[in-house]
Protein backbone atom coordinates (compact mmCIF):
# COMPACT_ATOMS: atom_id res chain seq x y z
CA UNK A 1 0.00 0.00 0.00
CA UNK A 2 1.28 3.47 -0.86
CA UNK A 3 1.93 6.04 1.84
CA UNK A 4 -0.84 8.22 0.35
CA UNK A 5 -3.30 5.33 0.65
CA UNK A 6 -2.28 4.78 4.27
CA UNK A 7 -2.76 8.45 5.08
CA UNK A 8 -6.14 8.53 3.36
CA UNK A 9 -7.31 5.49 5.32
CA UNK A 10 -6.23 7.17 8.56
CA UNK A 11 -7.81 10.46 7.54
CA UNK A 12 -11.17 8.83 6.85
CA UNK A 13 -11.33 7.74 10.48
CA UNK A 14 -10.99 11.28 11.81
CA UNK A 15 -11.92 13.69 8.99
CA UNK A 16 -15.29 13.52 7.18
CA UNK A 17 -14.63 11.91 3.82
CA UNK A 18 -10.94 11.94 4.66
CA UNK A 19 -10.53 15.49 3.34
CA UNK A 20 -11.02 19.07 4.49
CA UNK A 21 -12.63 20.21 1.23
CA UNK A 22 -14.85 17.83 -0.79
CA UNK A 23 -13.29 17.97 -4.27
CA UNK A 24 -9.98 16.70 -2.84
CA UNK A 25 -11.54 13.29 -2.21
CA UNK A 26 -11.25 12.31 -5.92
CA UNK A 27 -14.82 10.96 -5.86
CA UNK A 28 -15.89 9.51 -9.19
CA UNK A 29 -12.28 9.05 -10.31
CA UNK A 30 -11.85 5.42 -9.18
CA UNK A 31 -8.71 6.16 -7.15
CA UNK A 32 -7.70 7.61 -3.82
CA UNK A 33 -6.18 11.08 -3.56
CA UNK A 34 -2.45 11.60 -3.18
CA UNK A 35 -0.95 13.49 -0.24
CA UNK A 36 1.59 16.24 -0.90
CA UNK A 37 5.01 16.23 0.71
CA UNK A 38 6.31 19.47 -0.80
CA UNK A 39 5.86 21.91 -3.67
CA UNK A 40 8.14 24.30 -5.51
CA UNK A 41 7.67 26.30 -8.68
CA UNK A 42 5.28 24.53 -11.06
CA UNK A 43 5.65 21.12 -9.41
CA UNK A 44 4.45 19.12 -6.43
CA UNK A 45 5.86 15.90 -4.97
CA UNK A 46 3.69 13.43 -3.11
CA UNK A 47 4.63 11.46 -0.02
CA UNK A 48 5.54 8.47 -2.21
CA UNK A 49 8.09 10.49 -4.16
CA UNK A 50 6.05 11.00 -7.34
CA UNK A 51 6.55 14.30 -9.18
CA UNK A 52 3.75 16.19 -10.93
CA UNK A 53 3.50 19.31 -13.05
CA UNK A 54 0.73 21.10 -11.18
CA UNK A 55 -2.16 22.96 -12.82
CA UNK A 56 -4.25 23.33 -9.66
CA UNK A 57 -1.90 25.80 -7.97
CA UNK A 58 -3.70 25.75 -4.63
CA UNK A 59 -6.89 26.36 -6.69
CA UNK A 60 -5.56 29.63 -8.04
CA UNK A 61 -3.42 31.51 -5.51
CA UNK A 62 -0.04 30.18 -6.69
CA UNK A 63 0.22 32.56 -9.63
CA UNK A 64 4.01 32.79 -9.21
CA UNK A 65 4.21 29.05 -8.59
CA UNK A 66 4.68 27.29 -5.28
CA UNK A 67 6.92 28.76 -2.58
CA UNK A 68 8.36 31.63 -4.66
CA UNK A 69 11.42 32.89 -2.76
CA UNK A 70 10.24 36.50 -2.68
CA UNK A 71 6.96 35.49 -0.99
CA UNK A 72 8.63 33.04 1.42
CA UNK A 73 11.10 35.74 2.44
CA UNK A 74 8.30 38.26 3.01
CA UNK A 75 6.45 35.79 5.26
CA UNK A 76 9.60 34.98 7.20
CA UNK A 77 10.33 38.65 7.76
CA UNK A 78 6.76 39.35 8.89
CA UNK A 79 6.71 36.32 11.20
CA UNK A 80 9.67 37.67 13.16
CA UNK A 81 7.45 40.53 14.31
CA UNK A 82 4.54 38.31 15.34
CA UNK A 83 2.10 35.90 13.72
CA UNK A 84 -1.12 37.74 14.53
CA UNK A 85 -2.11 40.81 16.49
CA UNK A 86 -5.86 41.45 16.41
CA UNK A 87 -4.67 45.08 16.24
CA UNK A 88 -4.31 47.23 13.14
CA UNK A 89 -0.97 46.83 11.35
CA UNK A 90 0.70 48.82 8.53
CA UNK A 91 0.51 45.96 6.01
CA UNK A 92 -3.31 46.14 6.04
CA UNK A 93 -3.12 49.75 4.88
CA UNK A 94 -0.58 48.91 2.16
CA UNK A 95 -2.80 46.13 0.83
CA UNK A 96 -5.89 48.35 0.90
CA UNK A 97 -4.09 51.08 -1.02
CA UNK A 98 -2.81 48.62 -3.63
CA UNK A 99 -6.25 47.05 -4.18
CA UNK A 100 -7.94 50.43 -4.56
CA UNK A 101 -5.24 51.62 -6.96
CA UNK A 102 -5.44 48.55 -9.18
CA UNK A 103 -9.24 48.15 -9.19
CA UNK A 104 -10.90 51.55 -9.76
CA UNK A 105 -14.39 50.36 -8.76
CA UNK A 106 -13.08 49.78 -5.22
CA UNK A 107 -12.90 53.00 -3.21
CA UNK A 108 -12.77 51.29 0.18
CA UNK A 109 -11.96 47.70 1.07
CA UNK A 110 -12.07 45.43 4.10
CA UNK A 111 -9.92 42.34 4.65
CA UNK A 112 -11.38 38.98 5.68
CA UNK A 113 -10.06 35.42 5.83
CA UNK A 114 -11.63 33.62 2.87
CA UNK A 115 -13.57 34.06 -0.32
CA UNK A 116 -16.64 32.70 1.44
CA UNK A 117 -16.42 35.47 4.05
CA UNK A 118 -15.99 38.02 1.29
CA UNK A 119 -19.11 37.02 -0.68
CA UNK A 120 -21.17 36.55 2.48
CA UNK A 121 -20.23 40.05 3.59
CA UNK A 122 -21.03 41.52 0.17
CA UNK A 123 -24.54 40.08 0.28
CA UNK A 124 -25.17 41.26 3.84
CA UNK A 125 -23.88 44.72 2.98
CA UNK A 126 -26.02 44.90 -0.17
CA UNK A 127 -29.10 43.99 1.83
CA UNK A 128 -28.26 46.55 4.51
CA UNK A 129 -27.57 49.28 1.98
CA UNK A 130 -30.69 48.72 -0.15
CA UNK A 131 -33.12 47.61 2.56
CA UNK A 132 -34.11 44.68 0.33
CA UNK A 133 -33.82 40.93 0.93
CA UNK A 134 -33.70 39.03 -2.37
CA UNK A 135 -30.55 38.19 -4.30
CA UNK A 136 -30.09 36.95 -7.86
CA UNK A 137 -27.30 34.46 -8.51
CA UNK A 138 -26.48 32.26 -11.50
CA UNK A 139 -26.50 28.49 -11.84
CA UNK A 140 -23.00 27.06 -11.65
CA UNK A 141 -21.47 30.15 -10.05
CA UNK A 142 -19.96 29.16 -6.72
CA UNK A 143 -19.60 31.83 -4.06
CA UNK A 144 -18.38 29.74 -1.16
CA UNK A 145 -20.50 27.79 1.29
CA UNK A 146 -22.76 30.70 2.28
CA UNK A 147 -26.24 29.39 3.13
CA UNK A 148 -28.16 31.77 0.89
CA UNK A 149 -25.75 31.29 -2.04
CA UNK A 150 -25.39 27.51 -1.94
CA UNK A 151 -28.24 27.12 -4.40
CA UNK A 152 -27.52 25.62 -7.84
CA UNK A 153 -23.84 26.15 -7.00
CA UNK A 154 -20.73 24.90 -8.75
CA UNK A 155 -17.32 23.67 -7.56
CA UNK A 156 -17.30 20.78 -5.08
CA UNK A 157 -21.06 20.86 -4.63
CA UNK A 158 -21.46 20.11 -8.33
CA UNK A 159 -18.69 17.51 -8.35
CA UNK A 160 -20.38 15.62 -5.53
CA UNK A 161 -23.68 15.61 -7.42
CA UNK A 162 -25.26 17.82 -4.74
CA UNK A 163 -25.81 21.25 -6.28
CA UNK A 164 -27.86 22.17 -3.23
CA UNK A 165 -26.81 21.43 0.34
CA UNK A 166 -28.65 19.87 3.22
CA UNK A 167 -28.77 22.19 6.20
CA UNK A 168 -29.79 25.25 4.20
CA UNK A 169 -33.23 26.40 5.45
CA UNK A 170 -35.89 26.64 2.78
CA UNK A 171 -36.61 30.20 3.87
CA UNK A 172 -33.03 31.17 2.99
CA UNK A 173 -33.30 29.56 -0.42
CA UNK A 174 -36.54 31.42 -1.12
CA UNK A 175 -34.64 34.70 -0.92
CA UNK A 176 -32.24 33.52 -3.63
CA UNK A 177 -33.28 33.61 -7.28
CA UNK A 178 -31.07 31.31 -9.33
CA UNK A 179 -30.97 31.95 -13.08
CA UNK A 180 -29.11 30.49 -16.07
CA UNK A 181 -25.86 32.32 -16.82
CA UNK A 182 -25.70 34.35 -20.03
CA UNK A 183 -29.50 34.74 -20.26
CA UNK A 184 -30.34 38.42 -19.86
CA UNK A 185 -34.05 37.88 -20.58
CA UNK A 186 -34.36 35.70 -17.48
CA UNK A 187 -32.73 38.49 -15.47
CA UNK A 188 -35.18 41.03 -16.82
CA UNK A 189 -38.10 38.76 -16.01
CA UNK A 190 -36.84 38.27 -12.45
CA UNK A 191 -36.59 42.02 -11.91
CA UNK A 192 -40.14 42.48 -13.24
CA UNK A 193 -41.58 39.75 -11.05
CA UNK A 194 -39.73 40.97 -7.94
CA UNK A 195 -39.95 44.70 -8.44
CA UNK A 196 -38.34 46.65 -5.59
CA UNK A 197 -37.29 43.46 -3.76
CA UNK A 198 -33.89 42.59 -5.22
CA UNK A 199 -30.92 43.84 -3.26
CA UNK A 200 -28.18 42.57 -5.55
CA UNK A 201 -27.08 40.41 -8.42
CA UNK A 202 -23.95 38.38 -7.61
CA UNK A 203 -21.94 36.44 -10.18
CA UNK A 204 -18.55 35.27 -11.23
CA UNK A 205 -17.97 37.53 -14.25
CA UNK A 206 -16.07 34.58 -15.72
CA UNK A 207 -17.63 31.42 -14.23
CA UNK A 208 -14.82 29.08 -13.17
CA UNK A 209 -16.53 26.62 -10.85
CA UNK A 210 -18.51 24.63 -13.41
CA UNK A 211 -15.55 24.36 -15.69
CA UNK A 212 -14.65 27.66 -17.37
CA UNK A 213 -16.84 29.59 -19.78
CA UNK A 214 -16.96 33.28 -20.72
CA UNK A 215 -19.83 35.74 -20.61
CA UNK A 216 -21.51 36.40 -23.92
CA UNK A 217 -20.41 39.55 -25.69
CA UNK A 218 -22.87 41.99 -24.09
CA UNK A 219 -24.12 40.02 -21.07
CA UNK A 220 -22.17 41.90 -18.38
CA UNK A 221 -22.91 45.30 -19.91
CA UNK A 222 -26.63 44.56 -20.01
CA UNK A 223 -26.51 43.18 -16.47
CA UNK A 224 -24.91 46.42 -15.28
CA UNK A 225 -27.67 48.43 -16.93
CA UNK A 226 -30.46 46.28 -15.48
CA UNK A 227 -29.07 46.57 -11.94
CA UNK A 228 -28.73 50.34 -12.22
CA UNK A 229 -32.28 50.70 -13.53
CA UNK A 230 -33.70 48.53 -10.73
CA UNK A 231 -31.68 50.10 -7.91
CA UNK A 232 -29.96 46.80 -7.19
CA UNK A 233 -26.24 46.40 -6.56
CA UNK A 234 -24.01 44.47 -8.93
CA UNK A 235 -21.53 42.22 -7.09
CA UNK A 236 -18.60 40.66 -8.92
CA UNK A 237 -17.13 37.60 -7.26
CA UNK A 238 -13.53 37.91 -8.44
CA UNK A 239 -12.08 35.53 -5.86
CA UNK A 240 -10.65 33.48 -8.75
CA UNK A 241 -10.25 36.08 -11.48
CA UNK A 242 -9.06 39.02 -9.37
CA UNK A 243 -5.42 39.85 -10.26
CA UNK A 244 -5.21 36.60 -12.25
CA UNK A 245 -6.83 37.33 -15.60
CA UNK A 246 -5.42 40.86 -15.52
CA UNK A 247 -4.06 43.55 -13.24
CA UNK A 248 -7.58 44.84 -12.64
CA UNK A 249 -9.37 41.51 -12.85
CA UNK A 250 -12.27 40.58 -15.12
CA UNK A 251 -13.88 43.98 -14.64
CA UNK A 252 -10.87 45.57 -16.33
CA UNK A 253 -11.07 43.13 -19.27
CA UNK A 254 -14.77 43.75 -19.88
CA UNK A 255 -14.89 47.42 -18.88
CA UNK A 256 -17.57 46.95 -16.22
CA UNK A 257 -17.74 48.76 -12.88
CA UNK A 258 -19.53 46.64 -10.25
CA UNK A 259 -20.79 48.19 -7.01
CA UNK A 260 -19.04 45.59 -4.84
CA UNK A 261 -16.24 43.11 -5.51
CA UNK A 262 -15.18 40.01 -3.58
CA UNK A 263 -11.50 39.04 -3.73
CA UNK A 264 -9.26 36.27 -2.42
CA UNK A 265 -6.78 33.68 -3.71
CA UNK A 266 -3.93 35.67 -5.32
CA UNK A 267 -3.98 38.50 -2.72
CA UNK A 268 -2.84 36.07 -0.01
CA UNK A 269 0.12 34.51 -1.76
CA UNK A 270 -1.07 31.08 -0.63
CA UNK A 271 -2.18 32.03 2.89
CA UNK A 272 -5.85 32.22 3.96
CA UNK A 273 -7.27 35.57 2.88
CA UNK A 274 -10.22 37.37 1.37
CA UNK A 275 -11.33 40.95 0.85
CA UNK A 276 -14.38 42.87 -0.31
CA UNK A 277 -14.76 46.44 -1.40
CA UNK A 278 -16.62 48.90 -3.55
CA UNK A 279 -18.13 52.34 -3.59
CA UNK A 280 -17.34 54.36 -0.47
CA UNK A 281 -20.99 55.19 0.25
CA UNK A 282 -21.79 51.47 0.38
CA UNK A 283 -18.71 50.43 2.35
CA UNK A 284 -19.38 53.19 4.89
CA UNK A 285 -22.46 51.23 5.98
CA UNK A 286 -20.13 48.74 7.68
CA UNK A 287 -19.62 48.82 11.43
CA UNK A 288 -18.21 50.82 13.21
CA UNK A 289 -19.35 53.63 10.86
CA UNK A 290 -22.64 52.05 9.85
CA UNK A 291 -25.27 49.51 10.95
CA UNK A 292 -24.02 46.45 8.99
CA UNK A 293 -21.93 44.28 11.30
CA UNK A 294 -18.89 42.34 10.11
CA UNK A 295 -15.80 41.31 12.05
CA UNK A 296 -12.93 38.81 12.17
CA UNK A 297 -10.15 38.13 14.65
CA UNK A 298 -7.58 37.21 11.98
CA UNK A 299 -8.70 39.72 9.33
CA UNK A 300 -5.70 41.59 7.93
CA UNK A 301 -3.33 38.95 9.29
CA UNK A 302 0.23 40.31 8.86
CA UNK A 303 1.60 37.12 7.31
CA UNK A 304 -1.17 36.96 4.71
CA UNK A 305 -0.80 40.66 3.93
CA UNK A 306 2.98 40.36 3.58
CA UNK A 307 2.67 37.33 1.29
CA UNK A 308 0.02 38.96 -0.88
CA UNK A 309 1.87 42.26 -1.23
CA UNK A 310 5.09 40.51 -2.20
CA UNK A 311 3.29 38.38 -4.78
CA UNK A 312 1.32 41.21 -6.36
CA UNK A 313 4.30 43.54 -6.59
CA UNK A 314 6.47 40.82 -8.12
CA UNK A 315 3.72 40.01 -10.59
CA UNK A 316 3.60 43.65 -11.67
CA UNK A 317 7.39 44.03 -11.74
CA UNK A 318 7.70 41.07 -14.10
CA UNK A 319 4.64 42.02 -16.17
CA UNK A 320 3.44 38.56 -15.22
CA UNK A 321 0.14 38.81 -17.09
CA UNK A 322 1.93 39.04 -20.42
CA UNK A 323 3.96 35.93 -19.61
CA UNK A 324 0.84 34.06 -18.42
CA UNK A 325 -1.01 34.95 -21.62
CA UNK A 326 1.88 33.64 -23.73
CA UNK A 327 2.02 30.36 -21.80
CA UNK A 328 -1.75 30.01 -21.96
CA UNK A 329 -1.78 30.61 -25.70
CA UNK A 330 0.95 28.02 -26.19
CA UNK A 331 -1.02 25.41 -24.26
CA UNK A 332 -4.23 26.27 -26.12
CA UNK A 333 -2.57 26.05 -29.54
CA UNK A 334 -1.14 22.60 -28.78
CA UNK A 335 -4.31 21.22 -27.22
CA UNK A 336 -6.44 22.40 -30.13
CA UNK A 337 -3.97 20.96 -32.63
CA UNK A 338 -4.11 17.60 -30.83
CA UNK A 339 -7.90 17.58 -30.77
CA UNK A 340 -7.99 18.27 -34.50
CA UNK A 341 -5.35 15.65 -35.31
CA UNK A 342 -7.09 13.01 -33.21
CA UNK A 343 -10.53 13.84 -34.58
CA UNK A 344 -11.92 14.63 -31.12
CA UNK A 345 -13.96 17.87 -31.38
CA UNK A 346 -14.07 18.50 -27.63
CA UNK A 347 -14.68 21.97 -26.20
CA UNK A 348 -11.61 23.82 -24.90
CA UNK A 349 -11.85 27.21 -23.19
CA UNK A 350 -9.05 29.50 -22.05
CA UNK A 351 -8.97 33.02 -20.65
CA UNK A 352 -5.45 34.15 -19.79
CA UNK A 353 -3.90 31.60 -17.44
CA UNK A 354 -7.20 29.78 -16.74
CA UNK A 355 -8.37 26.88 -18.90
CA UNK A 356 -10.76 23.92 -19.10
CA UNK A 357 -11.25 20.97 -21.44
CA UNK A 358 -14.91 19.90 -21.54
CA UNK A 359 -15.64 16.35 -22.63
CA UNK A 360 -18.46 17.41 -24.90
CA UNK A 361 -18.58 18.47 -28.53
CA UNK A 362 -21.33 21.00 -27.80
CA UNK A 363 -20.69 24.68 -27.05
CA UNK A 364 -20.55 25.46 -23.32
CA UNK A 365 -21.95 28.77 -22.03
CA UNK A 366 -23.89 27.79 -18.90
CA UNK A 367 -24.19 25.16 -16.21
CA UNK A 368 -26.74 23.20 -18.25
CA UNK A 369 -24.40 22.96 -21.24
CA UNK A 370 -21.37 22.22 -19.03
CA UNK A 371 -23.25 19.24 -17.61
CA UNK A 372 -23.46 17.75 -21.11
CA UNK A 373 -19.83 16.68 -20.54
CA UNK A 374 -18.98 12.98 -20.21
CA UNK A 375 -17.72 12.35 -16.64
CA UNK A 376 -16.46 8.84 -17.45
CA UNK A 377 -14.31 10.15 -20.29
CA UNK A 378 -12.95 12.90 -18.06
CA UNK A 379 -12.14 10.43 -15.25
CA UNK A 380 -10.14 8.20 -17.58
CA UNK A 381 -8.33 11.20 -19.07
CA UNK A 382 -7.51 12.52 -15.58
CA UNK A 383 -6.12 9.18 -14.41
CA UNK A 384 -3.90 8.78 -17.48
CA UNK A 385 -2.51 12.29 -17.13
CA UNK A 386 -1.91 11.87 -13.40
CA UNK A 387 -0.09 8.58 -13.92
CA UNK A 388 2.13 10.37 -16.45
CA UNK A 389 2.96 13.18 -14.01
CA UNK A 390 0.40 15.87 -14.89
CA UNK A 391 -1.96 17.04 -12.15
CA UNK A 392 -5.10 18.66 -13.50
CA UNK A 393 -8.06 19.55 -11.28
CA UNK A 394 -9.75 16.29 -10.17
CA UNK A 395 -13.16 17.28 -11.53
CA UNK A 396 -14.66 18.03 -14.93
CA UNK A 397 -16.26 21.05 -13.30
CA UNK A 398 -13.11 22.86 -12.18
CA UNK A 399 -10.60 25.13 -13.86
CA UNK A 400 -6.89 24.71 -14.55
CA UNK A 401 -4.35 27.39 -13.61
CA UNK A 402 -1.00 28.24 -15.17
CA UNK A 403 1.67 30.03 -13.14
CA UNK A 404 4.65 32.14 -14.13
CA UNK A 405 6.78 29.24 -12.83
CA UNK A 406 5.59 26.96 -15.65
CA UNK A 407 8.23 26.75 -18.34
CA UNK A 408 7.76 26.34 -22.08
CA UNK A 409 9.09 22.81 -21.60
CA UNK A 410 6.41 22.16 -18.95
CA UNK A 411 3.69 23.37 -21.31
CA UNK A 412 4.96 21.28 -24.21
CA UNK A 413 5.34 18.15 -22.06
CA UNK A 414 1.83 18.67 -20.70
CA UNK A 415 0.34 19.04 -24.18
CA UNK A 416 2.10 15.87 -25.36
CA UNK A 417 0.92 13.82 -22.38
CA UNK A 418 -2.62 15.18 -22.71
CA UNK A 419 -2.66 14.24 -26.40
CA UNK A 420 -1.51 10.70 -25.60
CA UNK A 421 -4.17 10.40 -22.89
CA UNK A 422 -6.84 11.56 -25.34
CA UNK A 423 -5.61 9.18 -28.01
CA UNK A 424 -5.95 6.20 -25.65
CA UNK A 425 -9.47 7.05 -24.52
CA UNK A 426 -12.25 4.74 -25.72
CA UNK A 427 -14.87 6.29 -27.94
CA UNK A 428 -17.79 7.83 -26.02
CA UNK A 429 -20.68 5.48 -25.43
Amino acid sequence: MSRSSELFAAAQKRIPGGVNSPVRAFRGLARTPFFVDRAAGAKVWDVDGNEYIDYVGTWGPAILGHAPPIVVQAVQAAAKHGLSFGIPNPLEVEMAELICAWIPSIEKVRMVNSGTEATMSCVRLARGFTGRDKVIKFEGCYHGHVDSLLVAAGSGALTQGQPESAGVPADFARLTISLPFNDIEEVRAAFRENSGQIAAVILEPIPANAGLYPPREDFLQLLRAECTAAGALLIFDEVMTGFRVGRGGAQEIYGIKPDLTALGKVIGGGLPVGAFGGRAEIMDQLSPDGPVYQAGTLSGNPLAMAAGLAQLRELERRNGWQLLEALGQRLEDRVRASLQRLGRPLTFHRIGSMFCLFFTEKPVSSLATAKESDPAQFAEYFRRCLDAGIYFAPSQFETGFISTAHSVADIDATAAIAAEALNLLPEPA
